[in-house]
């Protein structure tokens, strides 16, 4: 019975300890500064959209690909989970897809005109020109029913799905990854560490991932209802690190105005003139929201900077030994975070049974 040690509680964390759990042999702790429930600018989980909209390209889709039935499956038969379904719209601009490298900077994927996941949502389709919104310089768009997420439901309903399977949760603030062995609930060393530290890898000694970095995210969170449903566009003429998209959470989680995409950012207050910005582009593209009374008849909830967790070269999914202890690695997720949780939790579990089914643990149970 291996003992493992998952380092962070954001959403990849949790849903790691989750798929861990399942397999009865795994003895599984988390450990992490911050909790479901705490709202600290370290801890990026609690302040995304979230939703999913696939962000990669088709030869590295499988983490998203594969992370889409469980959270269609959460949407459709489990409510208490906070995911709803919502019809999504994704528009292109005449001018990003004339140049591909002015494309939004959150995406790589999401905006091709032939896109991957055309497959993997079955009401896909191409709109009609007729669809499009006129006098905007809008090329094409998609539209396919897709899920929003409450974060505030999510990450509790998790914490919840762990406990059930025996997972126990601890506070400590780590300052190397070799201290999460002698957090394991048995009073033993760990057998595995799994580091979900999501940005701190940039800070977390034994890690000190350089290729990390911060990409923050401003947004409004207001109580407009958005109808009919998510729409994100593929570019504004704001700046390359401004964002035009809308979604809204489920079971009154509010709607979720944004945003910002801005590498290397680690200012936590949100700025008031971007705001502002965020608020005119997404009226701009939705009247409907206000009514058509501007950004004047937004009614808002709060303003919030998250900063996602960016790496060079993209996520880490990889089994390395540290101070002699096998670590699994799962951060760096950027902005796709939630979408792609189940897809990596499942190759995080397979780099766990390669270390344990090749005798390279001796359990300590």
């Amino acid at each position: 019975m291996p003992a493992i040690v998952v380092i962070g509680a954001g959403v990849s964390g949790l849903t790691c300890a989750l798929e861990l759990s399942k397999n009865k042999d795994n003895v599984v702790t988390v450990v992490a500064k911050h909790m479901p429930g705490d709202y600290d600018i370290e801890y990026t989980s609690p302040w995304a959209g979230a939703n999913v909209l696939p962000m990669s390209l088709k030869d590295g889709n499988r983490w998203e690909k594969q992370s889409w039935p469980e959270l269609s499956r959460l949407a459709a038969e489990v409510p208490e989970a906070g995911i709803h379904f919502q019809k999504s719209r994704v528009l292109r601009r005449e001018k990003d897809v004339a140049d591909p490298t002015r494309n939004s900077p959150l995406s790589d994927g999401l905006f091709l005109t032939d896109p991957w996941f055309a497959t993997m949502f079955p009401d896909f389709r191409e709109l009609s020109s007729d669809e499009l919104p006129k006098g905007k310089g809008i090329h094409s768009g998609c539209e396919f029913t897709s899920v929003c997420i409450n974060t505030m439901v999510y990450l509790p309903w998790l914490v919840g799905q762990c406990a059930r399977r025996g997972v126990v949760f601890k506070r400590a603030n780590l300052s190397h990854i070799s201290e999460a062995a002698s957090l394991s609930h048995t009073g033993k060393p760990a057998d595995i560490i799994v580091n979900a530290s999501g940005l701190l890898a940039c800070k977390l000694g034994g890690v000190m991932d350089s290729k990390v970095y911060p990409t923050r995210g401003q947004v409004v969170v207001v109580r407009n209802e958005a109808t009919p449903g998510m729409l994100c566009t593929s570019g504004n003429d704001d700046g390359d690190d401004q964002l035009v998209y809308v979604m809204q959470r489920a079971v009154g989680g509010g709607t979720i105005l944004g945003g910002t995409y801005q590498k290397g950012n680690w200012e936590t207050n949100p700025d008031p003139n971007i705001a502002l910005k965020i608020m005119r582009r997404v009226v701009e593209a939705m009247p409907e929201l206000t009514g058509g009374k501007g950004i004047e008849g937004l009614d808002i909830i709060r303003h919030g900077v998250g900063l996602r967790p960016g790496r060079e070269g993209g996520v880490r999914i990889e089994k390395e030994k540290i101070d002699g202890i096998w670590v699994v690695h799962n951060y760096g997720h950027a902005g796709w975070g939630y979408q792609g949780s189940y897809g990596c939790a499942e190759g995080v579990v397979e780099l766990v049974d390669e270390i344990v089914g090749g005798g390279q643990v001796k359990a300590k149970l």
